[in-house]
């Protein structure tokens, strides 16, 4: 059991860690992991069984032989290279020796398409982690069966929590504290691997996802056991430490045996822990077994310490993710000379421009073909031939110059004007028809991809591009055009973000007249074409090439590839952009050559097509990507026939991808038999603003004809070159892209800041100077000036020449003989840490991770995004659909110690999607920035998602640390604290309410006032009809009206039977079990007319007996009822067949019905002799979920009444609208106290009847014209979401709120801003004044601190720093500044209320700067906790706390609530003399002193007292304090789909439960963005993120949030989650 608030803990527990303490603690946590010298039996299993000792006789047989089964199934995903094949192979059964032997096949089989030395790399580098520390095991995330989409034929019990397997699995792994972990390390000097990972169920995932058999369960009554403790909730009673608070697995401290409590816990989930739970640690909690996993496998040291340690401060996080590594390789070269390429020289026969090529070959040989297409079957189609071009293209440029395209009639496209080619990959006939046809025009084609439907990834963006362009007309294809989207009438839909556009077909069209000429020739500085090029976010350009750039590139290339007329070529490519463009539509054509195009759509169907049509036409040229390399080596059947001798230069288009090399390597291996020439392979590089960078010559001689070098990864991460040894494990195997082109200047830039040319050993950005490159972005001239017009600067920051240079976007350096090394690009570089990865090198690791059983080779995108001031690498695959859950899991454990190796970088996040998820471009390859994009909005939708926040994220600030005494002499006390206050000239905290008066307390017509019950017979006798309480049904009706001697009869009557039937003592507890309404007012009544004490309890709900019935029987028990009183329906319910199933009917106390009462007069009435004596008890579950009991004495509950009546004007005249609950605090006292007292008439508004109708407290509020009204938040919510759309409907009804002149709402906890600023906006509408909402406060000690008066000034708001207050400190920041967060004083003062603001440890006051715990000293203070126990010296001081300084004599209640006053302007000018009656005289008149509460003083300052939070559901982490609401606001605002939120820790871990509103598919979606947001606004680590489904957070009936029961819940694997993801 817990006490009811943590205050008197010993601050040393939970409060910060000195620096001291945190070493010698981390040394203790870290030293079971730290190897030791001399491990025994690490037999065939890296690292030793270390669960052969512990454990007796059978159990720990059965132990054994699962562990040995799960390392067999575990081997499957090792590979046998690198880890010593003979010891591996040792112990082995057979089944599993053949199934490695396959392995080893598969693999070798399919080296034909894998990088050989980065497959091997990993293996080794694998081999070496499992060697040097044992497998991680990681916790698996556990995923609802639901999720995991599998075969339907999984029975059901599967799933279920406590299934045998389940529970077998974990007593097999002997889960441990960590003094147990110790006291076996220090019996056996071996180490102990973490707890197994079970083969099929990772302890407390669901079971086996894929059927194999399993060992039977040795023993059967597991199952049954579980159930029984669920049920028998009599357990329970008999010992109450179930309620327990579940073992705290970092803290070693007998923490345990210092709560001592005056509260109970009360487990909403039902289930009670049986007695093994607290002798085990971690008993029966399940999940807690992967979480003692995942501590297990973060506490290992990680291979980079923290940098220093920093302040929470913006530049610290930057300075800590970029830190300066001393040992960092510097470059050691010279600065680079320019590479020079040799001199252009055109060839004497080449046409002089393009048009002129057209014309020439159309006319001199019309009838040479010029194109073929194959179409989808591989059959031959259409062949254009040089005549048909010429002629089509005139046409095309007649129409294009003489068609109107606009309805006045006048022709709208000139020359220089844009127009979209919009044609499929298949059809490259019209593509070139239009091309040559604009170009002819003077018009400017911008070729762009054929949109599919409206949102297709990245269109958009091109419709930007298209817009910029203003681009009015789209020339297609008649096919196309009839594949595009349509809408109802007729026409091309309109895009999303595209301009309007005309659709012209460019086919069929009339003659050209014979007298018509193209235009005269343009200039050579107009643009020829635009050519599309997207940024790494997924911006689109479109960079200007001008015609003289483009025949200076046509001729550049014919120079290097040294094209001839006649030639046959074969492409691959997509020729509307980059090199397909360049060589099959712009230098074939100028050398009039004949293209075969092989489409995409083939080349997926057969993808040996291209070499089938070199073997067929003797093609000399063949333009391709690495990736059609590697697909042609698939076709393995298809190689018979093949024969390349034809070839004189196999072009690589993406020769500059690292990966390119394997391919070209491995294709040549295989193809060289087949007549392929070593120098016949030609890689290039080119980018869309420098055309092509560079091309290894076809044929080529000489020394430096072509190199390659084995460079140091590392190196590169730091932007040096160096060289490595061949076999090393971290090296990159880079080949040349061959030399500079003709008539071309190379240099290379540094990466970052201005132009610098980069030394010769030095990693930069290739930049090129030469008449053959783009001239700008079209339309944006700063990026532009950026790109196109650098001059590198020398080492004394001089231009090198006049020479203008645009960036190529690649990253390389020169090799010697100016051959151009290329090595990432800038696209997909990733900073991370100070250190440069490339996204390519990754994906290469990432593939040699044995991929193809689990994920698509193509199919990976990598990319970083930035979090907490660092990039963070996110790698995201696609899975294959018949991997398993299991499988996927252990791959991307691979996965990570693989790049953790190869690269020296953490992945912070490792998703899996279903197969055909990601979205693609047009030509199949992966959308990048569209990925990103879905990743970072949550549209994603992965199957699997690995975070490794705790791993990646090194740039958290320091850690707070205070001193305490004892580690530093000069101790600062709280004496010292006030004076630096003084000295500041800060205030000291502490405020107070009106004066109430004093009273006279002898004069007899007082003393009967003393006491509730008095003044009830008083109002009997002296205005016995008047109205009371009027209780409304949901229809708005009044359903029973109670006044003055009703109320006092039915009263007597209860007393009767209380004393006839239940023979009741004066001082006997009684409960009162009642739904809302007059009954529950009544039996209050009724019992303390005989000296009784009332508890009131709220009534078991029918539909959830199994969670709400053993809370009521708990208070029943630990308030020491004697008697229940009850209502008919209620006692039916206790007696039902449901509830005896959860509590034995036979042990509840006797139970009185009021509705059958005996009709006779009390024959006397009971006076207590003191006011001081109990009068109530009030019990309630505080969202700590504790119980905890206060006992109000008369003078308490007559005092408060008295506060209550002259803050808020309450006559007997008024009317007040109640809608909350009465069982407890504040709301309690409201329902069933106030109105007698202050003889005002109580409209009832039960909050189950507004579920069934949201207007129903709104409509009687207006129909009563209530001036005052009271609600909690759960009605507050109810109303605002029920109503939302129908306000203008009760407007029209004529419900109005302009009467409201207070509308408090009754709470414990800090007000929810956001919740009533939507209120009063929403029904400010109805007239209600954005000044009557309000929030009162109250807690255990005081149940009410505040509450907004009714002539009081409104609510002062003010914004915090959320930064400050983690460190207990309050600073007031502007509105809308980053970190602020805006908080609403809780109302104002009651009269006769102090409060003062103290440090909760050291007990001093506060300043006014300061974060502390509200004191509270007043007349209706509760007098103490009633504990079961009655043991109160532990928590005696929550009533009767001193200050350590200052005022030492005063005693106030700690309130168990932070917070800080603040002064405010404008308030009520404070006492009032003549105000001494109590305002209750003989008449009750309206006069009393009302006159002098509205003569205010605007001028005067005003205490105003902020609520932060309960001091219990603070989490300390990392020294801060922090408050669970705060975190949850920062999840619910980053995804739309998250309904609810709440966090808790567990173990140090913070763990987070989001609950999804949407598909179960979109859970994993969830866990990056809230991870993310609470690393970003909190600099947090979120431990564990838990999707659950809507209304699982439990949720009380004050509508505050159940941490605790979630949290215990959680642990005892009760809320069935969706998704459980364990962060690394």
């Amino acid at each position: 059991m817990r006490a009811p608030s943590t205050l008197r803990r010993p601050t040393k527990k939970n409060g910060d860690i000195t620096q001291k303490g945190y070493e010698k603690k981390r040394t203790r946590l870290l030293s079971p992991y730290v190897p030791k010298q001399n491990t025994t039996g690490s037999g065939g299993n890296g690292g030793g069984n270390g669960n052969e000792n512990g454990g007796s006789g059978g159990k720990q047989h059965t132990r054994r032989r699962t562990q040995r089964r799960v390392t067999h199934n575990e081997k499957r995903y090792h590979s046998a290279v690198g880890s010593g094949g003979a010891s591996e192979t040792r112990g082995v059964s057979p089944a599993t020796r053949a199934l490695r032997r396959g392995n080893r096949r598969l693999t070798r089989n399919e080296s034909r398409y894998h990088s050989e030395v980065r497959q091997e790399a990993v293996q080794q580098a694998l081999a070496q982690a499992m060697q040097n520390r044992h497998k991680p095991s990681l916790p698996m995330p556990s995923k609802r069966t639901s999720v995991m989409a599998r075969s339907p034929d999984r029975d059901r019990h599967d799933s279920e929590s406590s299934s045998d397997e389940d529970s077998i699995v974990n007593e097999e792994t002997v889960e441990s504290t960590p003094e147990r972990e110790r006291a076996r390390d220090r019996s056996t000097p071996q180490m102990l691997p973490p707890p197994p990972l079970s083969d099929t169920s990772s302890t407390g995932s669901p079971p086996p996802l894929h059927h194999r058999s399993r060992m039977p369960p040795p023993t059967s009554n597991w199952d049954l056991r579980n159930k029984h403790e669920i049920t028998d909730i009599s357990d329970v009673m008999q010992n109450f430490r179930p309620y327990s608070q579940p073992p705290d697995v970092t803290h070693t401290s007998a923490q345990g045996a210092r709560r001592q409590t005056a509260a109970d816990r009360v487990n909403r989930y039902g289930s009670s822990a049986s007695d093994d739970t607290i002798g085990t640690g971690t008993g029966r909690w399940k999940v807690s077994a992967k979480i003692q996993q995942l501590l297990n496998t973060l506490k290992r040291p990680k291979r980079r310490p923290l940098p220093e340690f920093y302040e929470d401060d913006d530049i610290e996080l930057e300075i800590a993710a970029n830190p300066k590594d001393p040992n960092a390789p510097k470059p050691e070269g010279g600065c680079m000379t320019p590479a020079v390429g040799e001199q252009l020289v055109v060839p004497s026969g080449l046409p002089r421009n393009l048009e002129a090529a057209v014309t020439r070959y159309g006319s001199a040989s019309f009838k040479a073909p010029v194109a073929t297409v194959l179409d989808p079957n591989g059959k031959l189609t259409t062949t254009l031939t040089y005549g048909k071009l010429l002629s089509r293209s005139q046409k095309i440029a007649y129409a294009l110059l003489t068609k109107a395209f606009s309805k006045t009639g006048d022709t709208s496209l000139k020359t220089g004007d844009r127009v979209a080619l919009v044609y499929p990959n298949n059809d490259p006939i019209n593509f070139l028809c239009a091309f040559y046809g604009c170009l002819q025009a003077g018009i400017v084609p911008v070729p762009i991809e054929v949109p599919i439907t409206r949102r297709d990834a990245g269109s958009q963006q091109i419709g930007f591009l298209l817009g910029s362009c203003s681009v009015q007309v789209a020339l297609t294809s008649e096919a196309c055009l009839k594949g595009l989207p349509k809408s109802t009438s007729g026409d091309v839909i309109q895009f999303k973000g595209w301009p309007r556009l005309h659709w012209f077909v460019t086919e069929h069209l009339a003659r050209t007249p014979k007298d018509w000429l193209p235009p005269l020739k343009l200039t050579d500085e107009t643009p020829a074409y635009i050519e599309y090029s997207t940024d790494r976010d997924g911006s689109v350009m479109g960079v200007t090439i001008t015609r003289a750039a483009m025949l200076s590139h046509c001729r550049t290339l014919t120079m290097a590839c040294n094209y001839t007329e006649g030639e046959i070529m074969v492409c691959v490519l997509d020729f509307k952009r980059e090199v397909g463009l360049w060589h099959s539509v712009l230098a074939s054509i100028l050398n009039g050559m004949h293209v075969i195009y092989i489409p995409y759509a083939l080349m997926k169907v057969n993808p040996a097509s291209w070499m089938q049509m070199i073997t067929k036409y003797r093609a000399s040229v063949a333009v391709v990507k690495s990736r059609d390399l590697h697909w042609g080596l698939l076709a393995t059947k298809d190689h018979k026939e093949i024969s390349l001798n034809s070839l004189r230069m196999l072009l690589v288009a993406d020769g500059a991808n690292p990966w390119s090399l394997s391919s070209c390597d491995q294709f040549l291996s295989v193809f060289q038999a087949k007549g392929l020439r070593p120098d016949a392979i030609c890689p290039c590089a080119s980018s869309s603003e420098v055309l092509t960078v560079s091309v290894r010559r076809p044929g080529r001689a000489g020394v430096n004809a072509t190199g390659r070098g084995v460079l140091s990864m590392q190196g590169l991460s730091y932007g040096v070159v160096r060289v490595d040894q061949e076999n090393s494990l971290t090296s990159l195997t880079l080949q040349d892209c061959g030399q500079v082109m003709p008539g071309c200047v190379i240099v290379v830039v540094k990466m970052e800041g201005p132009a610098y040319l980069c030394k010769t050993d030095e990693v930069g950005e290739i930049c090129v100077n030469s008449g053959a490159t783009g001239t700008q972005y079209w339309g944006l001239q700063g990026l532009s000036n950026n790109t196109f017009k650098i001059q590198p600067l020398a080492a004394d920051g001089k231009p090198i020449s006049d020479a203008e240079y645009t960036r190529s976007g690649l990253l390389g350096f020169l090799g010697p003989g100016g051959l151009v090394f290329v090595c990432g690009s800038r696209d997909g570089l990733m900073t991370v840490t100070g250190r440069k990865h490339n996204a390519d090198d990754i994906i290469a690791t990432v593939l040699a991770v044995e991929p193809m059983k689990f994920i698509y080779r193509g199919r990976i995108a990598v990319f970083s995004i930035r979090v907490l001031r660092d990039e963070r690498i996110c790698v995201i695959a696609e899975q294959r659909p018949d991997c398993s859950e299991e499988e996927s899991f252990q791959w991307m454990s691979r996965v990570l110690q693989a790049v953790d190796s190869i690269h020296q970088v953490g992945i912070y996040c490792l998703a899996l999607v279903p197969p055909n998820f990601l979205p693609k471009t047009p030509l199949g390859g992966i959308h990048l920035s569209e990925t990103k994009r879905r990743f970072l909005e949550g549209t994603l939708h992965p199957a699997n998602v690995l975070m490794c926040p705790h791993t990646c994220v090194t740039n958290l600030p320091k850690p707070r640390e205070v001193h305490q005494a004892a580690d530093c002499v000069s101790d600062v006390g709280p004496a010292s604290v006030i004076v630096g206050n003084l000295v500041q000239g800060n205030r000291l905290a502490s405020a107070q309410g009106r004066d109430m008066g004093v009273l006279d307390e002898e004069s007899d017509s007082n003393k009967r006032y003393q006491f509730i019950s008095e003044i009830l017979r008083w109002r009997a006798q002296s205005t016995a009809d008047h109205v009371l309480f009027t209780l409304l049904n949901s229809k708005g009706a009044a359903a029973k009206v109670l006044s003055c001697s009703e109320l006092h009869k039915r009263a007597e009557r209860i007393g009767n039977l209380l004393n006839e039937k239940g023979r009741i003592n004066t001082g006997d507890h009684v409960a009162l079990i009642f739904p809302p309404g007059l009954d529950l007012i009544c039996a209050f009544y009724g019992c303390l007319y005989v000296g009784a004490v009332p508890v009131t309890i709220r009534p078991p709900h029918p539909q959830n007996l199994q969670t709400t019935l053993p809370t009521v029987r708990m208070i029943v028990d630990v308030s020491k009822s004697v008697l229940v009183l009850s209502s008919q329906a209620v006692i039916k319910l206790l007696r039902s067949k449901e509830a005896s199933n959860v509590v034995d009917l036979k042990s509840w106390p006797p139970i009185l019905d009021t509705d059958d009462m005996p009709k006779k007069k009390l024959p006397v009435a009971y006076r207590a002799p003191t006011a001081e004596m109990l009068a109530y008890l009030d019990f309630s579950v505080s969202t700590t979920g504790m119980l905890a009991g206060i006992k109000m004495s008369h003078a308490a509950v007559t005092n408060l009444c008295r506060s209550m009546k002259l803050a808020c004007e309450l006559y007997p005249s008024r009317h007040i609208a109640l809608c909350l609950d009465p069982y407890c605090g504040l709301g309690f006292a409201l329902w069933c106290l106030s109105s007698i007292y202050s003889g005002h008439h109580s409209i009832l508004i039960p909050p189950s009847e507004v579920e069934v109708n949201p207007a129903l407290w709104l409509t009687a509020v207006s129909q009563y014209k209530v001036r005052d009204t009271f609600c909690s938040y759960g009605v507050m919510e109810l109303c605002t979401k029920g109503l939302g759309s129908s306000v203008n409907q009760l407007k029209s009804r004529g419900v109005s709120l302009a009467c409201v002149r207070t509308c408090v709402v009754v709470a414990e906890e800090r007000p929810r801003i956001n919740l009533t600023t939507s209120f009063s906006k929403l029904f400010s509408a109805l007239g209600l004044s954005p000044r009557a909402v309000s929030t009162s406060f109250g807690c255990r000690v005081n149940v009410a601190i505040c509450l907004q008066g009714a002539s009081s000034p409104e609510p002062s708001t003010v914004y915090v720093d959320l930064r400050a207050l983690r460190n207990d400190r309050v600073t007031l920041v502007e509105r809308g500044s980053p970190h602020s967060l805006c908080l609403i004083e809780s109302g104002k003062l009651l009269p006769g209320v102090k409060v003062l603001i103290a440090n909760p440890e050291s007990k001093g006051q506060c300043g006014d700067s300061h974060l502390g715990e509200i004191w509270v000293q007043s007349g209706h203070n509760a007098s103490g906790y009633f504990t079961i126990y009655g043991d109160e010296s532990d928590y005696a001081d929550h009533f009767s706390a001193r200050l350590v300084t200052s005022n030492t004599g005063e005693v106030y209640a700690r309130t168990g609530y932070l917070g800080f006053l603040r002064r405010t302007e404008g308030a009520p000018s404070s006492c009032h003399s003549e105000e001494t009656r109590l305002g209750l005289s003989e008449s009750d008149t309206e006069s009393l002193g009302s006159q002098q509460h509205l003569a205010t003083d605007a001028g005067e300052l005003q205490d105003a007292v902020f609520v932060v939070g309960a001091l219990d559901e603070t989490i300390v982490l990392r020294g801060m304090r922090y408050h669970p609401i705060d975190i949850e606001n920062s999840v619910l605002r980053c995804h739309k789909k998250i309904a609810e939120c709440a966090v808790f820790t567990w173990t140090n871990l913070l763990v987070v439960v989001v609950e999804l509103d949407g598909n179960e598919s979109e859970a994993l979606d969830l866990v990056p963005l809230v991870t993310n947001t609470v690393l970003e606004e909190h600099h947090l680590i979120v431990g564990v993120v838990v999707v659950v489904d809507p209304g699982v957070v439990p949720i009380n009936s004050r509508g505050e949030k159940q941490r605790m029961h979630l949290r215990d819940g959680f642990l005892a694997d009760q809320l069935d989650p969706i998704y459980v993801a364990y962060n690394m």
